[in-house]
This record gives structure tokens, sequence and C-alpha cells, in this order.
């Protein structure tokens, strides 16, 4: 045993089911070393012996040369005692224990199994459902840990001996590949028509599933298929009347839909595409890329005009499933892949639900029987070449991200649940340093998004073994997140003013505490003084903020109604602009007159018209003021149609007004009656938007330049949904730049309320002292702490 040592090793992160079991076995083998390895609840345990020498290189390539897939967050070390090993092994899965694995996300097929796929000689040739260690379905048949075969959707399916055989063979590619099938043992694929649920027996369409699918396709037909996630709903992008169908049947009048090609070079053809966007399209992740379109070319037209109408890009994603390889190839045109679900209902994943839900819309259905865990949405992320500084933006967190960690700068005393907004919902759990967020849930209107949200937070806490002590949410208390989180038993909680999570989301975003000037611009959020915030001037950290600035209130007459109806927004801001008297012949007062009056009237009585300072709702009046939009069909549609008629080129800008005092307020109504006058003198709709996004631009600028001066603070977090408009954001990081602010954006969440979980989860774990009290203020005087509650 002389000249012998042994080492334990611990390796957590992202360590189970991407082969880190047979990198290891084959590291220690080469290197002539004993031991063995295991998964259990924490990740994964090695106990190595040898020759010192061997040993040390061993631990140097353990992070150096780990499987691509694999997430090393620690590796911890121990010396023990030589056991006298002879040989290496891996032993079976321990699942006993505090749980602190982490599930990698959902991949895309690696090129070793596309290339098996198109192999004619190979036993998986054609087969739908190839997967290997380092690609293929995680979090989404994922039921428990660890990640075994029977902890997941593919425990129903017995593998035949010859996948038996590469599964337990360490030198395998498929070593313990869990999702691991074959024609003959795996999931099989089904057309079936839409008559209700698929039963054995029931009529199916005959032949191949794929060509018949890509045969219905071609004749105009809308086909749901199941992915990875859920169904999506298909059609051909360049079949005008099959998009508009789709469009009719969904109930989805306007929002874009995203478009699936074979590969690059079509995604080229259709948009610009650098090096960073094609990083992006051909990430393991495989996210639907927001890429700036390429119109007048021939292949161009393949895409229908109300695929993404009056959009300058297009969501373009690549295949990212053997299925998805084999449709593009028989169909060889890009194809509308959207979600499978009808309006905001959340998309369907479970098959008779599907079959329930989707009949109605889809005339065939291309499913399959392995059975779907967890619903995820496809991810959407905006390309470097659409985002300021270059870099992508994250707009969608889902499948191929989720549930990847998001570090945390201080670990939570407690484990923590945050519940939360109410539109664009996600939550995320806490567990020391990890933040772990949920996919992409949807709008908490209806009762099935509800119970999305709902299951959603069951799964994750018995996944990562999370018992929420604290649960943070929300100060309005009509969000169905706040009410469920008010409703849980033997929690504490604690309530996270809207903006000032936005401004945390950020923070945790950028691994930053703060303090920062914090500009949170969105659509609508509860303020601490019980009125409607959104165009806000924080002076913020992780416990606590002040609100030293804020867009001027107005009006929201009608409440929600006005959300629904932007032409309300500019009824108010147009009364207010022009002191109750603006001048007649203006379009938009003659397009709604005859309401146009009583709106007016209501707003000026306060009758059912809430103030708010919101910067969404500013956006709303410029947008129906120059007739881009009087109503909306899905939310924030307005200012996002705004944008897109906005001349890139136009340099010139509207001044705003400062009122003094603390706070002080940016009198907004001056940027509408600068577009009016504007509008009135014939100027271009595309130039006065441009000028009113470069107005609103310099306000951010010259907001966080007092604020400055007043509180010495030269860093900036710029966060909420109004984020998202890439003119504003870019302009705004530019003029900030250009007066040597440091400036913070979003990198890995979204900026809008599909990140509030993650700042909620952030201002929790730095409040909480870990006996049900909350830290003291480490902001400025007169900050506000988000207030905590007794155990309930």
């Amino acid at each position: 045993m002389s000249g012998l040592v042994r080492r334990d090793v611990r390796v957590e992160g992202v360590v189970q089911g991407v082969g880190f079991r047979p990198f290891v076995y084959s590291l220690a083998t080469r290197l002539g070393l004993a031991g063995r390895v295991g998964n259990d609840a924490g990740g994964v345990f090695v106990e190595i012996e040898g020759p010192r020498a061997g040993v040390d290189a061993f631990l140097l390539a353990l992070e150096r040369d780990a499987p691509p897939l694999a997430v090393i967050e620690r590796v911890t070390v121990s010396a023990g005692e030589p056991s006298g090993a002879s040989a290496f092994s891996i032993v079976g899965s321990d699942g006993s224990g505090p749980r602190r694995a982490l599930v990698s996300p959902d991949t895309a097929t690696c090129d070793d199994c596309l290339a098996e796929l198109a192999d004619p000689a190979d036993r998986r040739f054609a087969y739908p459902f190839i997967n290997c260690t380092n690609c293929g379905p995680r979090f989404t048949i994922v039921r428990d840990v660890p990640y075994d075969r029977p902890n997941t959707t593919m425990a129903g399916f017995a593998m035949c001996a010859a996948c038996a055989a590469e599964y337990h063979d360490p030198a395998d590619r498929r070593f313990h590949a869990q999702p691991i099938c074959c024609p003959d043992c795996g999931p099989r694929l089904r057309l079936a028509g839409p008559d209700g649920t698929v039963l054995p027996g029931d009529p199916v369409l005959p032949g191949d599933p794929v060509q018949e699918t890509a045969a219905l396709l071609r004749a105009g037909a809308v086909v749901a298929v199941k992915g990875l996630g859920g169904y999506h709903l298909a059609v051909m992008a360049a079949d005008e009347a099959a998009v508009s169908a789709l469009r009719a049947r969904k109930h989805r009048e306007d929002r874009p839909f995203a478009v699936m090609v074979p590969g690059l070079a079509e995604a080229a053809q259709l948009c610009d595409v650098d090096a960073a966007a094609a990083a992006l399209l051909t990430d393991r992740a495989r996210p639907i890329v927001l890429l700036p379109r390429r119109d007048g070319t021939p292949v161009a037209s393949s895409v229908a005009p109300s695929v993404a109408p009056g959009d300058r890009s297009l969501g373009v994603m690549l295949p990212y499933t053997p299925l998805h390889h084999l449709l593009l190839a028989a169909v060889s045109a890009p194809i509308v892949l959207t979600s499978g679900n009808v309006s905001d209902e959340p998309i369907a994943y479970d098959d008779a639900d599907a079959f329930g839900r989707l009949s109605g819309v889809a005339d065939a259905f291309l499913t399959h029987d392995r059975p779907i865990h967890v619903r995820v949405d496809d991810s959407v992320v905006c390309s470097p070449a659409l985002s300021p500084g270059g870099r992508e933006l994250v707009v969608r967190r889902a499948r191929g991200l989720v549930p990847q960690p998001v570090r945390l700068s201080r670990p939570a005393a407690r484990p923590i649940l945050a519940c939360g907004a109410e539109l664009k919902n996600t939550f995320c759990l806490v567990k020391g340093r990890h933040a772990i967020m949920s996919h992409h849930i949807g709008d908490l209107e209806n009762y099935e998004t509800m119970r999305s949200f709902v299951t959603g937070v069951d799964h994750f806490t018995r996944l990562f073994d999370v018992r929420p002590e604290l649960v943070a949410h929300d100060l309005h208390p009509e969000y169905l997140s706040t009410k469920h989180a008010l409703e849980m038993l033997g929690v504490d909680l604690i309530g996270v003013q809207h903006h000032h999570a936005h401004i945390a989301s950020c923070l945790a975003d950028n691994d930053e505490e703060g303090p920062v000037i914090g500009v949170a611009f969105d659509g609508l959020g509860y303020g601490t003084d019980g009125t409607l915030w959104g165009g806000e001037f924080l002076l913020a950290d992780l416990v606590s903020f002040e609100r030293l600035g804020h867009l001027a209130p107005v009006p929201m007459p009608g409440g929600t109604a006005a959300i629904r109806q932007p032409w309300r927004m500019a009824a108010v801001y147009l009364d207010v602009a022009y002191d109750a008297a603006p001048p007649p012949g203006l379009e938009v007062a003659r397009r709604n007159s005859p309401r146009w009056a009583n709106v007016v009237g209501l707003a000026r009585a306060g009758v059912n018209s809430p103030a708010t300072s919101s910067a969404g709702r500013l956006f709303d009046a410029v947008s129906a003021l120059l007739g881009v939009r009087d109503t909306i069909t899905y939310e924030g549609q307005a200012a996002v149609e705004l944008e897109q008629r906005a001349d890139p080129g136009e340099r010139g800008a509207y001044p705003a007004a400062f009122s003094d005092g603390r706070p002080f307020q940016v009198v907004a109504a001056g940027l509408v009656l600068a577009a009016a006058e504007d509008l009135r003198a014939g100027a271009a709709p595309a130039v006065i938007a441009a000028r009113f996004h470069n107005g609103l631009a310099d306000v951010v600028a010259e907001g966080c330049e007092r604020l400055r001066q007043s509180t010495g603070v030269s860093s900036v977090a710029l966060s909420g949904g109004v984020f998202q408009n890439r003119l504003l954001l870019g302009r705004a990081v530019e003029r900030l730049t250009a007066r040597g602010f440091r400036v913070l954006t979003h990198r890995r969440v979204p900026a809008g309320d599909g990140g509030i979980s993650l700042g909620q989860a952030a201002v929790a774990a730095a409040t909480d002292r870990g006996d049900g009290g909350v830290a003291e203020s480490v902001s400025a005087p007169g900050s506000t702490t988000s207030p905590s509650c007794p155990a309930r």
C-alpha cells in the first residue's frame, strides 16, 4: 500500500444524466486507478486511489475535461485510507440523504445521433426517438432524483437486449443514457385524426407517420405535433390560407408565430444570421431566436405575410428532436411551429387533454406514447444583432434553459419559494445559493394556467427537495400568485414590491447586490401607496428601495379596459397635454368619437379611473395617437407595434419636463404633446414614433443624472417589460454610457414579469435573518424594506 493515496470526491451541479459517470470511469481506467463512482441525491461521488501522480492527474482532468453537458458547481476533495481496490467500477445510485443534485435541461439531438438517424445501415435509422448520453429529453421526463430510468417517464419501456448491452457498457456512448431506446423497445409514433382520444383499436391514418404528416401539411392541414415539453401546432409557413386558418382556430389574431427551418443555411435565407446568431440557433438549448428579416429574397416569400404581420424580425428555430429533423426533411420547407394551445391557455402536454382541447384546432395529431411529465414551452431569445451591447436577451426562459439555476451572491438562510407575478408567471425556489426558476407558466388568468402553476410548484419542491419556510409574493392583493402564497400554512411571508423585484432581478442576473439607480418601466405594478406604478426611478439594493422619481400619474379610465383599449390612454394624455382643450380634428378622437367624451369625463371625475405612473400606458397613448393600435389582442401589443413602426435612423427627440421635489415627477404628457403637434404638422408616423422613443431615452438618462447628483450612485439597472423594447433599451444604454454610468441589463432571465420571481427570491434571501424577521435596511434613509408576516 506504500506510495498509494486515496481521495474521496464529491461533485455537485448538473452531473447526472450527462455522461459524467462513464467519463469518470474512462478517466480512472486510463490512468490505471482504482475505486468507484456513483450517483446519489447530492450529485456524483467518487472514491479514487492509486499512485499520487495519477490521482493528482485525475483530479485535474475531472473539471477540465468534463462532458459537454455537465455544469460543475463545486468539487470537494478529502483524503482517505486506501482500501486496496484493484479496479474501478460504477456502482448503483443511492437515493438517500438530502437532495442537492441538479437536473439537466432538455438538450437538442447531438451530431452522433443525427449521423445514425441518417444511416440506412444503423438499427436506429429514421427512428424519431434516438438519443444518447449527450442529448435528448431530460427535465421534461424526470419524475424524481436520482436521475435514473425508473424515475423517468421511460420507466414503462423495457429495454431490449441490444439497448441493455449499450446501457451497461461503460465504453458505449449510451452507457446509462436513461431515455435509451430503439424501434424494438421504445416509443412509437402514430398519426391520428381529430376524433377524440386515440385508444387501442381506433382508426389511425395509414402509412409512415412522418411522410403522411408531411403530405397533410403540404395539403394545407393544421397538424398537432407532440414534442419534448408538449404539443405544437404546425402548418406550412408559406401557406397563407393555412396560417390564417391556424390563427382563427387558435384565437391568436396578431401575435407573431415562430418558424422552424431545417438548418442554418435556410435560416440565413430568411434572416440576417451573423456568427452570434448562428451560435444561438445551434446552441444545445435550441431556442426560438428573434432575427432581423431579409425581405425581398426568393426564400423570404416562403413565409406568408400573416406569420409575423408588420414585424421587422422573425422568430426562427432549428430542429431539436429527431422527429423534427425527420419532419423538416420530409417537407423540405419552413413550417410554422407554435404552442399547442388556444388563446392564453397553457401548452397541452397530456395526450387526452391535447385531444380534448385541440380537436377543434388540428386536422390531425402526430403523437407518440412516451409521456411528458412537465409541460414546457420553447425558450425565446433575442439575437445580439437586435440587442444593445451585442448580446442576446432572454425573452422567455423555458425549454433548454430550465431548470439551470441562477447562483445568488449570498446563500439563503432558509428555503424560499417566490411566487412571481400575475402575467408571464414563473416561480422560483431557493436552496442555499441556488435560485431555481421555473419554466414560463403564463398568465394566471384561467383555471388551467393556475393549475399548471400549482402542480409546477409541487413538482419542483419534490424534485429539488425544497420545503419552503419563507414565501415571497407580490404586494397586489388580487394576484392569484399572491393569494396562493397567503393560503400556504406554516410558512413566513414576505411581500416584495413589484418594481423593487424587477430591479432585484436585474441585480441577481448580474450577480450584484447594489445599491443602484433602478429604472423600472413596465405596464403596471402595485405601489406601496396603493396606486399603480410603472414608470419608476428607485434607489435600490437587494434589501430595500426608495422611490426617488416617477412619471407623473394620469387617470386610467375604465381600469383594465384602458389596457385593452389604448385609445383611452390617448384621450387622457391629450386632455392633460392640452389643458383639457385638445385641438379638433385629431384622427384618434374621430375614430373613437362615440365614447371619447365619456371616457374623458370619467378620467376628469376620477370615476373608475385609478391613477397610474405606467410607462406602458404612455406607450399605449402614443400608439393610439399615431393610429398604430386602438385596441389590442395580446398584452403589450400597442407598444410592440409602435417600436416596429419607429424609424431607427431618426435621432430627433421630444422633450419632457421634470418637476422639482422628492420624488421628482416626469411630465410625460409633454412627449404626447410634441408627438401630436408633429402629427398635425404632417410628420411621418415612423419619425414621430422614433422621436418619442428617443425622448423617453433622454428621460431615463436625465432622471438618472439627477439621482447621481443627489445620491452619488453611478450604477444603473434597467428592468421591467418596457425594456424588452430593443430600440428604447439601446438608446437608453447609449445615453447612460455616454454620461459615464455603469449600466446593468438582463442577461439570463427576462426583463419583464418572467423575471419577477428571481427578484422576489433575491430580496427574500437578502432580507431574511432565518428567525422570521428581516434585516435592517442597508439603503438610503427613508427606504422601504419588504414587509414580513408571521407564520400562517
